[in-house]
């Protein structure tokens, strides 16, 4: 099946999908992007992944050239052109198309450019089995609450992982764990469930505001604080979430089994309510 995208207004085939080399997010990684699930044919969270657009591209002093109205009906255009029952949609706007040159004009229309992807994920094998990562120094920006497109030590981490032998990387800042390549980190210890606090160190993660609010309601206790690597190794359990992976459990630490060294009860019991109670809201 040939894909349909999205580019700047009009749907057309994958390969027939052109952006200018000049475009400021091929130069300069000069735009940001969001990534929302589709399970059973319908989007989650997609409103929570508008608010954030509007803020990434504010921050970058960039005008949200899409409504929520528009932005929700080409999602769901694309859905239904591409078939997709569970995957991903993802959009990225950038700052648009100017001669080269590090100071930007005003003047200039924005490319917004979007695509499917289809990906199994409620049935994840990796759920059942747990995640292994490997703890690296995060040499990012400091900015990582704008989801911007630049994801190159990111996608190194990624790669320094899988040449480990592991699934990913979790990046640690002055002693403490920010976050992992794609995904916000948190560790489990006497039933109390520990995460960073919100801060520009990291990227505020729609699944995470989800996952901490169906956390609360199901009475268990959350700690926003810092952490560290050898915290992490020694807790009960420990997981991540994404937008791709919901919540995933982490089994190994840098060679290091966490608790049992198998999926924990709480990431497991997180990860059933994260999918029964989206799906009531999925649109």
């Amino acid at each position: 099946m040939i894909r349909i995208v999205y580019v700047n207004g009009e749907y057309v085939r994958e390969e027939e999908a052109k952006v200018s080399i000049f475009d400021r997010g091929f130069l300069f990684a000069d735009g940001v992007y969001e990534v929302t699930s589709v399970l059973g044919g319908k989007l989650i969270d997609f409103e929570g992944h508008f608010v954030r657009l509007t803020r990434s591209l504010s921050e970058l002093q960039m005008v949200n050239p899409i409504t929520s109205e528009d932005l929700l009906k080409v999602h769901r255009e694309l859905v239904q052109k591409n078939s997709v029952v569970e995957g991903l949609v993802y959009l990225q706007v950038t700052r648009g198309v100017a001669d080269r040159d590090f100071a930007f004009p005003d003047d200039i229309s924005p490319t917004v450019v979007m695509f499917t992807q289809e990906k199994s994920m409620s049935e994840s094998p990796l759920a059942q089995r747990g995640m292994k990562v490997i703890s690296i120094d995060d040499q990012r920006w400091g900015r990582c609450d704008i989801k911007t497109v630049q994801l190159l030590y990111p996608c190194m981490g990624k790669m320094m992982a899988v040449a480990s032998g592991a699934d990913d990387a979790w990046m640690v800042h002055d002693g403490k764990v920010t976050e992992g390549t794609s995904n916000n980190a948190y560790i489990v210890k006497d039933d109390t469930i520990i995460t960073r606090e919100l801060s520009n160190d990291i990227l505020h993660g729609i699944t995470r505001a989800a996952v901490l609010r169906f956390a609360n309601e199901a009475q268990m206790t959350v700690e926003e604080r810092n952490f560290s690597i050898e915290e992490a190794k020694n807790a009960d359990e420990a997981f991540i979430t994404s937008a791709s992976t919901f919540v995933m459990p982490v089994v190994n630490i840098d060679g290091v089994d966490v608790g049992t060294g198998k999926p924990g009860k709480i990431a497991a019991r997180l990860r059933e309510i994260y999918l029964e109670e989206t799906l009531k809201t999925a649109i």
